[in-house]
């Protein structure tokens, strides 16, 4: 389509991609899919939603939240029906690797038993007790004393070790290797597939996977227990293929440094079909390996590292954010990432701490890790308030904590884009990462799966005229440097000429012309009706207006009481079918009286809702029972 630039990048979590076939490495942290409808997207969500080839992705077999690796999505009906087929049959063979800190009883046996749910928990009994059978093969493949020497092959128990050494083992054999400080992975192959079964099976025979507290494991960040390898055929050419996760992007802060270079490594078929299209990615494309080699914590494993270390929630990030195309995102996301009310962001070069008090010292010891981990030049913290609607201060830019400061203004790269962001302007720095998808849904001109952005029309076909959009509340226009990117011509709208001057250097930063595009200055329900009286229309409107503001024009707006009033007033400058977002992080508004809120009045306008399509936060800012979602966003074509 004519003034619509596609945009696409290779995602660090693809393993591999044809017409049929789309296979991932998923992150620890991810569901495999959305648990409820205004929950954070699953992975399943988050990719189909993301590309139009993917939009008819299929889930085929799930992996718990906390576990990591290979996972196969169908992307046609044929490949859908051959591969349940075969994972119904079990013919779809399956490794995982797993650490545990106590004893494996044997080297290599299985375990075949009853499977009974009882709440959240999964009990195993005998055969003969009735319950889903469930059969574990299991191999002890490595093992490491906490001081970082491990040992792979031969008879882990003995091999390369003195007499007086191997006595010793025998005799702590029976106690939990925790006490003795021994961490062992082992290779578990489920025959079956039901859930739990592999932890279930570990726990009964007495070596529960570390971090697995749900069936005994010693606590840990995440759950230690990784898909490491997937074979079955190809749907189409029969062929039989493997995939296989590499270890690395799952043991950030997690595995010790020795398990971590075992040679669990990608694998493509190793003869490609003919006439076939295939893409193969490699999963670790940076040059220090998946998080660089600062990333792990030194000496042993996670079970002497410090508890409160945030490193592994790093694999969650950068599973899903190319570092080549983005350097701007969360990497703590308060309770969500064990560390409530402290937030935490790579901004290019620089970190920047967020929460309401000073850093503890533990805190301090932690940013110096990530700094280390991502090569930043400074690291500032900032101290938040409560208080809405306050002016900006001084005393609210950040303050440097690590390093060196930052410069009065510098740039950060997001999805290709760049912009400029400044520690120097009180409260805000330029930029909220929390809307970087929907950014990017502009960049790329697909809304989601059977949602574009712009609907076909023979003007736009022919190239005889530009998409127009409205961007209100534009603050420093993010949305519209990535609307221009993508053709459009845009129009930016605030109430602070120097936000708009700041997008207008956004725009510059790009080699885009701002004299191309319209900057107004003023209150946005004012200019909507302006805009109105002199019959412009638009292809698409943004609303995101701050959850509290006041002006002369219309006085205090609060989003709870005022939104659906913002939603009328836009609605006369909305072509038919054109698109509408919907934007706000009032935190305490549920996300159905929101929706409810603007359903209402579009339908108060006589207008109809042809598509909608609810977006939560990125992956980068999960939410959790104890850290609730606060941003709701939605894109509605409206009749």
């Amino acid at each position: 389509m004519a003034g619509i630039c596609f945009y696409w990048a290779v995602l660090p979590c693809l393993i591999f991609e044809d017409d049929h076939l789309l296979v991932v490495n998923k992150p620890a942290g991810v569901n495999t899919h959305a648990p409820s409808p205004y929950a954070g997207e699953g992975i399943y969500d988050w990719l189909r939603h993301r590309e139009a080839r993917w939009a008819k992705l299929a889930i085929l077999h799930r992996l718990d939240k906390e576990t990591s690796g290979v996972m196969v999505f169908s992307k046609t009906p044929l490949a859908n029906r051959s591969l349940a087929a075969q994972f119904a049959t079990h013919a779809v063979r399956k490794k995982y690797l797993l650490l545990t800190d106590r004893a494996v009883p044997q080297g290599e046996f299985a375990v075949k038993s009853a499977l009974v749910r009882v709440g959240d928990r999964y009990l195993s009994r005998p055969l003969h007790a009735g319950g889903a059978t469930a059969e574990t093969r299991f191999r002890l493949i490595a093992r490491e004393k906490a001081s970082g020497q491990a040992m792979e092959g031969g008879n882990p128990k003995t091999g390369n070790r003195n007499p007086r050494e191997i006595r010793r083992l025998k005799s702590e054999v029976r106690r939990p290797l925790s006490e003795a400080g021994w961490y062992e992975m082992v290779e578990a192959e489920p025959v079956t597939g039901r859930t739990h079964q592999i932890r279930v099976h570990a726990a009964e025979q007495g070596f529960p996977i570390l971090g697995d507290t749900l069936y005994g494991g010693t606590p840990a960040a995440r759950v230690c227990l990784h898909a490491a390898e997937l074979t079955l055929r190809h749907p189409v050419s029969g062929q039989e293929m493997t995939f296989r996760a590499p270890i690395e992007k799952a043991s950030a802060g997690v595995l010790p440094k020795s398990f971590a270079r075992l040679k669990v490594g990608r694998a493509v078929p190793s003869a490609p079909w003919e006439g076939a299209q295939v893409r193969t990615f490699q999963t670790s494309s940076h040059p220090r390996g998946a998080l660089g080699e600062h990333a792990l914590p030194a000496g042993g494993a996670l079970g002497t590292a410090r508890p409160t270390t945030n490193l592994f929630g790093l694999g969650l990030r950068e599973g899903l954010i190319d570092r080549a195309e983005t350097n701007a995102y969360r990497l703590i996301h308060g309770a969500s990432d064990g560390q409530p009310g402290w937030y935490v962001e790579r901004l290019g070069d620089y970190l920047l701490s967020q929460s309401e008090h000073p850093l503890s010292p533990a805190q301090r010891e932690e940013l110096a890790e990530l700094a280390k981990a991502f090569s930043a030049r400074g690291v500032c913290h900032k101290i938040l308030t409560r208080q809405a609607g306050r002016a900006a201060r001084a005393e609210d830019s950040p303050q440097l904590v690590l390093g060196e400061a930052a410069p009065e203004r510098f740039t950060i790269r997001e999805n290709g884009v760049q912009f400029e962001l400044s520690f120097s302007e009180g409260y805000s720095v330029g930029l909220f990462l929390d809307q970087r998808d929907n950014r990017r849904r502009l960049l790329s001109g697909h809304v989601a799966a059977g949602f574009p952005l712009l609907q076909s029309s023979p003007q736009l076909a022919m190239g005889n005229r530009q998409w127009e959009i409205l961007n209100t509340f534009a603050y420093t226009c993010g949305f519209s440097v990535c609307a221009a990117k993508a053709g459009a011509r845009t129009t930016s709208l605030d109430l602070s000429k120097k936000w708009l001057d700041w997008g207008k250097r956004n725009f510059a930063l790009n080699r885009l012309d701002p004299a191309r595009h319209e900057f107004i200055y003023g209150d946005a329900l004012d200019w909507l009706r302006r805009l109105g009286k002199k019959q412009r229309r638009f292809d698409v409107i943004l609303l995101d207006p701050p959850t509290f503001s006041q002006s002369k024009a219309w006085g205090v707006f609060r989003a709870e009481r005022d939104y659906g009033r913002l939603v009328t007033a836009a609605l006369p400058v909305l072509k038919s079918g054109g698109v509408l977002f919907a934007s706000t992080n009032a935190e305490g508004w549920p996300p159905e009286e929101f929706l409810a809120s603007v359903a209402e009045a579009i339908h108060g306008s006589n207008r109809r809702i042809l598509q909608h399509h609810y977006a939560p936060q990125p992956p980068d800012f999960p939410d959790s029972r104890a850290e609730p979602a606060y941003l709701k966003t939605v894109w509605l074509r409206v009749e």
